[in-house]
């Protein structure tokens, strides 16, 4: 009986020991910094549809290396809303613009960061002219959704972004119609 005892004591110290090493390598931890993006831009202008873009920060402040293997951004913006707009998203590494919407996956080491720029295109819908059009816009919502994954095993998450009416109407130098 003794010895199933110490056995059992041995056991636990050696589990212990290995949740102690465990917890000290630790796991990725990433923070998406959408709150705090930097301000919308025009980017692009043409008669029927406009482009606004913004940029905010991916921080990995865990203790090992993480990996985002997808992100992309989906319109929350439904027809009941405001019908008048197609909506399209693309996420992109900040300086390394792509023409397709495939999203390049990359590692953040522990303790870096890296940039992802937002891009937010408005079309409307029957082509007419997306100012005139825009003069009766709503706030339009959009999720990033991102994949990561690092020690533990790859997750979803998502984040609400949202470019106000009133930036837009600032941006495109119209004014509001209720």
């Amino acid at each position: 009986m003794q010895i199933l005892g110490i056995i059992l004591v041995a056991l636990i110290i050696i589990i212990g020991l290995i949740y102690l090493s465990w917890k000290r390598i630790g796991d990725a931890d990433i923070k998406f910094y959408l709150e705090k993006h930097t301000p919308f831009v025009l980017a692009e202008a043409e008669k029927s549809r406009v482009i606004f873009t913004t940029t905010f920060e991916v921080a990995n402040i865990g203790k090992q290396c993480a990996t985002i293997m997808d992100c992309f951004v989906r319109s929350q913006l439904p027809y009941e809303q405001f019908d008048k707009v197609e909506v399209r998203g693309k996420a992109q590494l900040a300086g390394v613009p792509r023409d397709d919407d495939y999203f390049e996956a990359v590692l953040i080491q522990k303790h870096e960061k890296i940039e992802i720029v937002i891009k937010i295109e408005l079309t409307d819908r029957n082509a007419g002219d997306i100012k005139k059009t825009l003069e009766h816009t709503v706030d339009i919502p959009v999720d990033v959704v991102y994949q990561h994954t690092a020690r533990h095993e790859a997750s979803l998450s998502k984040k609400r972004l949202v470019l106000p009416a009133k930036e837009i109407a600032s941006l495109l130098n119209i004014e509001l119609i209720n």
